[in-house]
């Protein structure tokens, strides 16, 4: 085995450490430069050409940076169960990502050629990233690279590629110092200062790329109001009116400090009332109090329950006219909001029944028109609740269909003190670069937000206290090339990993033939005159006196990123798969 590689087990050591540090890039710590360190460590510990090796580096990684980074689902489900299965499960997506990378850098377009390695290896992670985002039950993205960089000049790049690019341009710069730090360890000065400028480069690029912020379709003067959420322990029905009552008095607050007549529209978050007011006269009658007060209309979250089945709804409410108009959410929260196979898991965990009634998804685009008197006309708002926030079709199709703003309500309430609403919060942040909108993210506890198209964070709140926000927003119609790119970025992606995969296994499999057809050769040599005790000839009785000396093969050592020099065959042949 080359004597460049490290033992097992600092590979993974060198794993699990890269998704330590890889999560402290994201809130509530957002270093995000820890983002290229922590993918670096990994290329490095992934350079023993074993598919299955691989696999098992990747998900040390995985389980280092999921662990820490999905700790708020322990929270929320109050045991460690769910916390635990979710994050190994999304650890299994790191490590199919590091048995891809092994058989892709078997191929012949990337052995050699170190440059296009890096290029491959970001495709080929960003490709993983697309498919844990849309599968199994829906996907969970959480956790993509490109959140991490909302303090980034790389955030910039969200309105030209969106999470495709910022996520794959995150792994070119891990694998560039990747490149640097073993080109060091080797005192190749040179590579590693051409690994380090062309990072450097990279790096700063984007603060090029323009982002516009201007008003396009007039402003919106908009009050978004967190209530808060009373202390756990009353009756279900009671808490909710008590969240419905925190919100009304908000409202009225709200309206009492910017004054009367100063607002176009007032936003409360998801389950601001679980009591539907468009079925409950008495919530009716406390949400209509507080839309006469501000003399506006006003967005609300609620539940629909129709028969055992029960939907999450956004609503418009119009003073004294009530609700016509919803959005219902189309992304439910598997083992959240609903439990997928509950007789099957019921066999791990009672907690499956946490979930007492399923939710089930809309089918609606995710736009409301709000009728503004001050424009004379009605305003496109996207309305995307809570995880959707994470989706990135879900919002695009929205914003493309008209949307001019972005609302975000969500409810934080199970998830305690954790980072949960922050990293939520750099999501929302990504999505007003990435298509150029004012984003209006709205909490029953907080993390609640008002920020710019341009990225920059206007208002913020704190962790369960009560607290109203208002600002005037421009309104927005222009589209991002993100927007107009929509998901030929990912397909690109996908159809660029089939192939290079495809070469990959080709390359091992016409390796592994001539291979076959040089041993047969050998056997098919003269034979050499026998010894009488019989240690020169082969079982079949034939083939060539063994070597005296045996035969040195030169070893081409893989680089940072796994390409290997020269094109030859491949040296540590015993950990190959």
């Amino acid at each position: 085995m080359p004597r460049s590689l490290p033992a097992r087990r600092w590979t993974l050591l060198l794993a699990g450490v890269g998704g330590l540090t890889t999560e402290t890039a994201f809130p509530d710590k957002s270093w995000w430069p820890m983002a290229y360190l922590g993918v670096a460590l990994l290329l490095l510990a992934l350079r023993r050409d074993s598919a299955r090796w691989a696999f098992l580096v990747g998900s040390v990684w995985g389980l280092g940076f999921f662990l820490p980074h999905l700790w708020w689902a322990n929270e929320a489900v109050g045991e460690p169960i769910g916390w635990v299965a979710l994050s190994v499960a999304e650890a299994g997506a790191t490590g199919t990502f590091g048995a891809l990378w092994v058989w892709v850098r078997r191929g012949a377009w990337v052995r050699g050629r170190p440059w296009l390695g890096v290029l491959a290896v970001a495709v080929v992670w960003v490709a993983v990233e697309q498919v844990r985002g849309r599968w199994p039950f829906g996907g969970f993205p959480w956790g993509a690279l490109a959140y991490s960089q909302t303090e980034a000049p790389l955030l910039r790049l969200a309105a030209v590629g969106g999470t495709t690019l910022v996520s794959a341009v995150v792994v070119v710069l891990a694998a560039l110092l990747a490149h640097a730090l073993a080109d060091l360890r080797r005192l190749r000065v040179g590579a590693a200062s051409a690994a380090f400028v062309v990072g450097v480069a990279v790096l700063l690029a984007p603060w090029f790329v323009p982002t516009g912020a201007r008003a396009e379709a007039g402003t919106l003067r908009v009050g978004a109001v967190q209530g808060n959420v009373p202390e756990q322990g009353a009756a279900w029905d009671a808490q909710a009116r008590a969240v419905a009552a925190n919100h009304a008095a908000g409202t009225e607050t709200l309206v009492a400090d910017v004054g009367a007549g100063r607002l176009d529209l007032v936003l409360w978050p998801e389950s601001a009332s679980d009591i539907d007011p468009r079925t409950d006269d008495d919530v009716a009658a406390v949400v209509d109090r507080a839309a006469r007060a501000a003399g506006v209309p006003l967005l609300l979250g609620t539940q629909r329950f129709t028969g055992d089945v029960r939907y999450n709804d956004y609503i418009l409410w119009q003073p004294g006219a009530g609700s016509a108009v919803s959005y219902t959410k189309q992304h439910p929260v598997p083992f959240g909001e609903y439990m997928p196979y509950r007789d099957f898991f019921r066999q791990f965990t009672s907690a499956v029944d946490l979930v007492g009634t399923d939710m089930l998804p809309g089918t609606g685009m995710a736009l409301l028109p709000v009728p503004v008197e001050r424009l004379g006309r009605s305003v496109p708002v996207t309305t995307a609740i809570c995880f959707e926030v994470a989706y990135d079709d879900l919002i695009r199709e929205s914003v493309v269909a008209g949307g001019e703003l972005i609302v975000i309500p969500t409810n934080n309430a199970s998830f305690g003190l954790t980072q949960e609403s922050t990293q939520q919060l750099a999501m929302s942040r990504f999505r007003a670069v990435e298509h150029g909108r004012a984003v209006v993210q709205v909490s029953t506890v907080g993390v609640s937000g008002i920020i710019s198209p341009n990225g920059v964070v206007l208002d913020q709140t704190e962790l369960f206290t009560a607290a109203e926000m208002a600002r005037e927003l421009p309104l927005r119609t222009s589209l991002t090339l993100s927007d107009r790119l929509g998901e030929w970025p990912a397909v690109a992606v996908a159809v660029l990993t089939a192939a290079l995969l495809g070469a990959g296994v080709l390359t091992s499999l016409r390796e592994r033939r001539a291979g076959r057809a040089r041993l047969e050769g050998r056997g098919r040599a003269p034979a050499a005159p026998a010894r009488r005790s019989g240690a020169g000839s082969t079982a079949a009785g034939r083939g060539p006196a063994p070597r005296t000396t045996p035969r040195r093969r030169a070893v081409r050592r893989p680089t940072a990123t796994g390409a290997r020099g020269g094109g030859g065959r491949r040296g540590g042949g015993e950990n190959r798969r």
